[in-house]
């Protein structure tokens, strides 16, 4: 099984099983890296048209057109209501990012020793999966992982349906807890009888 690379936490963090389990932060590089690319542009075009003008040269065409635009333009004019709604949508993204955490595939493990750990949630499918397989009359399996659910999908060839649920049910029950997960998750079990071909 992955997972991700353990944390030390800080001397005041809480004692291992306390407080909520929280997500893990993901780093965001990407959109921080377009936002200081895009910011170091605008200023840096801004700053040499200012200090142009400040040594006497007039100032760059796109400057006095945006200037002129600006001042003609009604505020209702399509083109200044598009740019304000894409402003707004840019803006709202950002805060989104800056207040969520992010990495959704990574489940927070339960700590132990001052440390914290997560589990891919891939590998906790794989992990589950290969359990359910070792499951009497169990033909394929598919389970998905999610933060409040483990849902499984099984095909039987052979036995009673309601025996597999069952048996399936508790083998995946000790292998949710086995994984070590600090809000351990339902289960929901699906059955049914695979095709004849």
């Amino acid at each position: 099984m992955s997972g991700v690379p353990l944390q030390k936490t800080p001397p005041d963090a809480p004692p291992p099983g306390d407080g909520a389990a929280h997500r893990f932060w993901s780093v965001r590089r990407l959109p921080a890296a377009l936002v200081a690319a895009v910011v170091l542009a605008a200023a840096g075009f801004l700053l040499y048209d200012i200090v142009s003008v400040r040594t006497g040269h007039p100032a760059l065409r796109w400057r006095r057109r945006l200037a002129r635009e600006l001042a003609e333009r009604p505020l209702g004019d399509g083109w200044v209501t598009a740019g304000a709604a894409v402003a707004v949508l840019v803006g709202l993204w950002l805060v989104v990012l800056a207040v969520t955490p992010g990495l959704r595939g990574v489940l927070p493990m339960r700590r132990a020793a001052g440390v914290r750990a997560g589990l891919d949630r891939r590998a906790a499918a794989l992990a589950l999966r290969d359990r359910a397989l070792t499951v009497s009359g169990v033909q394929s399996v598919r389970v998905d992982v999610g933060r409040r659910v483990v849902r499984a999908r099984v095909q039987s060839h052979f036995r009673d349906l309601d025996e597999v649920r069952t048996d399936v049910n508790s083998v995946l029950a000790e292998g949710v807890r086995e994984l070590g997960l600090a809000r351990e998750p339902s289960l929901s079990v699906h059955v049914r009888r695979a095709a004849k071909g």
